[in-house]
Formats: C-alpha cells, sequence, structure tokens
C-alpha cells in the first residue's frame, strides 16, 4: 500500500516550476469539472502549474491543493477505491479544507478506471473545484459528455501557438499595429522559426539533432501508450509505419485506400478496417487532425479525400526530410493549427476544406458544415510571387466566395500583404505573423 500521506506532503512542499505563461484559460465553474485534454508533452501539467499559482497569488492556502499525477509510478492505478482514498488522506491531512473548499488537479486522470464515477460523487458531494487532464480525445467525445453527465467542460491545449512561442523566446508582442520595423523583423524571423520547430514546449531553443530526436520521441511515446498499449494493437509494425505515412505529408488529400495501397506495396499486409481503427486511435491521441469537405451530404464527405494535418508543424518536419524543407506544407499545417485554436471543436467539421463547381480548392472553410453556413475562407501560401500560383489562389476564392455568399476572404503568407478587390468582394492578403497574433 503506497503512503498517500507522503505523496500529499511532498506536493505541498515542493515548489512549482515557472514556465512561459499560457494564453489559455481554465475555466471554473461550480459544480463542473475543467478537463484539459491534449497530446503528451504539450504541457498539460504546467498548465495546471500555472492555475495553481493563480490560486495561490489570490490568497488560497496551498494546503487546501491537492495536486495527483497519475502516471505516477507510486500509485496502485488498478486498485479500487484509489481516488476515494486519496481524498480522504488529503482532508486529514488539512480538515479545514472541507469547510473551506478545495482545489483537486488530478493530472492524466484517464489512467485511473472507474474515475468518472468518483468526479460525479465529488462535486456532488464536497465542495470542491475539480480541474483534470487527459491525454486522449476521448474524455471529450465520449467520457466527458457521456459519463460525466454534463459535469465536464472541456478545454483542449495544443503545443505552443506562434504568439505563446515568440513570447517564450523572449521577443514582446505589439500592444499597436503597426510595430515598428525592428519588431517586425524579429516577428518575421520568429515566424521560420516556428514553423520549423514548432511548438512543443521542451524543444523551443534546442540544436536540430537533439530536437529532431526528442519530436520522434514523442511520437514513440503516443504510439507505444496511447495506441498499441491502450487499444492491444498487435500489428505495432503497421501501427508505426502509417503514423510515419501521415506525418510526413501533412496538409495533403488523404483515403485510408491509397494509404491501405502504399503499405502494401511496402510488403506490410494490413486491412482497411485496421487503417481506419488506427486513424481514429491517433487523431483519439492528438497526434493528427482529419478535415472533411464542406459538404452536407455524408456520402459526399466520405467520397471525398480528407485534409490530414499533423498536431504541430515541427512534428511534421522531424519525421520527413521532405516535409522539412517543404514551407508551404507547414505554414498550412500551422495556420491550421491556429483556426483549430480559435474555433475549437463545438461542432463537428466547423473547419473544414473547401471544393468549388469547377474543382478548385480552398484550404479551409470555417462554417456550419451540417447547415451549410460558411463564415470565413482561408488559403495558405507561401508566396504569391509566381502569376500561376496567385491565378490559382485567388480564382479559388473568388469562385468560393460566389458559391458561399461572402464577400471577403483571407490569403496568408510568408511575407506579402496587399489588399485584392475582386467582383466578388475583397481578398486579403496577409503575413502570416500578423494573421497569428491578431483575434487572440
Amino acid at each position: 500500500m503506497p503512503d498517500l500521506d507522503f505523496l500529499i506532503a511532498e506536493f505541498q512542499e515542493r515548489s512549482l516550476v515557472d514556465s512561459t505563461l499560457r494564453t489559455l484559460c481554465v475555466p471554473q465553474v461550480a459544480r463542473k469539472a475543467a478537463v484539459v485534454i491534449g497530446m503528451r508533452r504539450t504541457g498539460k501539467t504546467f498548465l495546471m502549474y500555472q492555475q495553481i499559482q493563480r490560486l495561490l497569488a489570490s490568497g488560497v492556502d496551498k494546503r487546501d491543493i491537492l495536486y495527483a499525477n497519475f502516471e505516477d509510478d507510486r500509485l496502485p492505478i488498478g486498485e479500487p477505491g484509489l481516488l476515494g482514498r486519496l481524498l480522504e488522506a488529503f482532508y486529514r491531512s488539512n480538515p479545514a479544507a472541507r469547510e473551506r473548499g478545495a482545489h483537486l488537479f488530478l493530472d492524466e486522470i484517464q489512467m485511473v478506471p472507474g474515475w468518472p464515477r468518483f468526479v460525479r460523487r465529488v462535486l456532488d458531494t464536497e465542495s470542491v473545484q475539480v480541474v483534470l487532464s487527459g491525454s486522449s480525445a476521448k474524455l471529450l467525445s465520449t467520457e466527458v459528455a457521456t459519463e460525466l453527465r454534463g459535469r465536464g467542460l472541456p478545454v483542449e491545449l495544443f503545443p505552443f501557438s506562434f504568439a505563446e512561442s515568440a513570447v517564450a523566446a523572449g521577443l514582446v508582442i505589439p500592444a499597436t499595429w503597426p510595430p515598428g520595423p525592428r519588431q517586425r523583423s524579429r516577428l518575421e524571423a520568429h515566424l521560420d522559426t516556428y514553423i520549423a520547430c514548432g511548438g512543443f514546449p521542451e524543444v523551443q531553443g534546442m540544436a536540430l539533432t537533439e530536437r529532431i530526436q526528442t519530436l520522434q520521441d514523442y511520437v514513440e511515446l503516443v504510439l507505444l501508450r496511447d495506441v498499441i498499449e491502450r487499444h492491444r494493437i498487435e500489428n505495432a509494425v503497421a501501427a508505426r509505419t502509417f503514423a510515419r505515412v501521415l506525418l510526413q505529408s501533412p496538409a495533403r488529400s488523404f483515403t485510408v485506400n491509397k494509404a491501405h495501397a502504399d503499405l502494401h506495396s511496402r510488403g506490410l499486409k494490413v486491412s482497411k478496417e485496421t487503417l481506419h481503427a488506427l486513424l481514429d486511435h491517433f487523431q483519439d491521441a492528438y497526434l493528427v487532425f482529419s478535415i472533411p469537405v464542406f459538404k452536407k451530404s455524408e456520402r459526399a464527405q466520405a467520397t471525398n479525400p480528407r485534409k490530414l494535418y499533423a498536431i504541430d508543424p515541427g512534428l511534421a518536419g522531424a519525421m520527413s526530410q521532405v516535409t522539412a524543407t517543404d514551407v508551404g506544407a507547414r505554414l498550412e499545417n500551422a495556420i491550421f493549427l491556429e483556426l483549430r485554436r480559435r474555433h475549437g471543436r463545438l461542432l463537428q467539421g466547423q473547419v473544414s476544406y473547401y471544393l468549388t463547381a469547377s474543382g478548385r480548392e480552398v484550404d479551409f472553410v470555417v462554417g456550419d458544415v451540417f447547415e451549410q453556413r460558411a463564415g470565413r475562407l482561408v488559403q495558405a501560401c507561401a508566396h504569391l510571387s509566381e502569376p500561376q500560383t496567385r491565378e490559382r489562389e485567388v480564382r479559388a476564392l473568388v469562385e468560393a466566395m460566389d458559391e458561399t455568399g461572402l464577400d471577403h476572404a483571407e490569403i496568408v503568407t510568408l511575407r506579402e500583404e496587399e489588399t485584392v478587390k475582386t467582383d466578388a468582394g475583397t481578398i486579403r492578403v496577409v503575413p502570416a505573423w500578423r494573421w497569428m497574433l491578431e483575434d487572440r
């Protein structure tokens, strides 16, 4: 039997590590648990620490705070009643917390069987604020929505955004627009760093070799713990190869049929059903995202390819030398992630891609796919200097504006900035560093 009193006292004595302040706010609503979800190594634990530091700064007694990480090997995850015993040990150490109100921070909670019942019980019977974290999208799509029965407030945490990575690098975010030339140059240079290195907190400032190795280790950790072990995958070789194929080609059209043929050409025998299941597992673990075409019909969504994006542009680059030199793909990946941060996943398909009636593609449309209401059209293009490229990107947006009824659209580039007037409406060309700092 582990000494739960010791683990509680250990947290009380430990100093919390300072880290780059995240812009994500953890909601605190009475009788509801805030649930922070995201891929491993994105900083969920440090986000919890920052929330704890805010509580301490507001005058909360640290003795009223319980923190537990359920990946700690000293905790017997499989033993019945662990969470209940831990809470009672906490109240024994500080009975006044039961009267004043306690703050529970339960890290990687998906490791503990039966955790939803415990959370519902304490929310119903105790004076507590509960913050949970987990490394699986299942916490959002099933357990939070279903098992917590309306008691959960899901919050997605991604690797650093461009703004957060800039702050971590010591840059100052402009308070007024436009920024001066020196500040602009620093932000432009950091954009190049960001889409090459990505936003995982630990790799900020790492040398190239160490960064690539660390990011590859992240992929292996997710595959092993959140896919192969959790879902009892027997064909581990196929899982790893399939993940590598997806990560090496972000911002590309994807079908399981094509991936199946690719893996068979490599001598890997795996069924299409297995690939469908693996793709679901990868998305559950926040390793990749797939977005559908902006079509109401489920058949149209099923027959058209989906587009795949990695959780981080640096992760994609670390898995392939080709992707590492494909600035356009990494820029598009970074733009998708920013849209996902801003617009969330309140409705399935809220961020989609658009195909015009003539077959031209717009990288992103933000809107309600089921109601077929579009609110935003965004193209990603590293450079518009080539006349053919410019014509292709503008023409696709003009057709999309005509078809959706929108009178505005955006092209996000590396450097260019202008306004393009068309018969369908106005297209704003904006550099990515500026676009990523707007509307934060």
